[in-house]
């Protein structure tokens, strides 16, 4: 039996209509270009993408390339790169809100920085203080020695004692309190007031405790005697 039908045209067999692809990716592959979106009404080829009323489309098999919202080369993109292949923005303007961007990121860095030194070098003179407190009543006592002629120059007693002052000053500690110093309710504790013809204001005359200072911390005040005109 022929496999031809009665007109000679072929097999007796249904015909298979080629696939149609419908390529709904946001980005034109061969140009590069941001497509832009059909009419809502007009839908695509051949009628709506869920419309199956059109009989031309009964045995067609319906294939889509590519996302249709996200994914794909697109989603590589920010919006503000979409908007300049759309030719909605130019590049001048995505340029000038990169370094704005840019700007405001390296200022929040340098304020961040700032912020953390400064933290630093509070941290560090707290930690000092707190280990040079322990040592001011044995820098006592060498001032007392030194008062009463026990720190003879030469004698080992008078070297442990420069070592021992050497490493506190390297430690930031520095000492104040002189006769002779203008008298500072601030950074000295009077103690006891004498008048005296040979003052205009009042002088730190004698120093009972000598005081101490740690960068811009006094670690404890200066005990003085002062001596106010008479």
């Amino acid at each position: 039996m022929s496999d031809k039908n009665p007109n000679g045209e072929g097999s007796n067999e249904p015909d298979h209509e080629e696939p149609i692809i419908r390529d709904k990716r946001r980005i034109d592959p061969e140009t590069g270009e941001v497509r832009q979106p059909a009419d809502a009404g007009s839908g695509t080829e051949g009628g709506s993408e869920g419309d199956t009323s059109d009989p031309d489309l009964a045995h067609e098999e319906l294939v889509d390339v590519g996302p249709a919202e996200s994914g794909g080369f697109e989603s590589l993109l920010s919006d503000e790169d979409l908007d300049v292949l759309s030719g909605q923005s130019t590049a001048d303007q995505l340029a000038a809100e990169r370094l704005a961007d840019l700007q405001r990121v390296t200022a929040e860095y340098a304020n961040y920085r700032k912020r953390t030194e400064a933290n630093r070098e509070v941290e560090r003179e707290r930690v000092v203080g707190d280990t040079v407190k322990g040592l001011i009543p044995v820098l006592d006592d060498l001032d007392r020695a030194e008062k009463h002629g026990d720190l003879e120059e030469g004698s080992a007693f008078a070297t442990i004692a420069a070592k021992l002052r050497g490493t506190i000053e390297r430690l930031g500690l520095t000492a104040y309190g002189k006769p002779g110093d203008a008298f500072d309710p601030q950074i000295h504790e009077a103690i006891f007031q004498q008048p005296s013809p040979d003052v205009t204001v009042d002088t730190v005359a004698d120093v009972v405790e000598t005081g101490y200072q740690l960068g811009s911390t006094t670690v404890r005040v200066a005990k003085v005697v002062v001596a106010v005109p008479a």
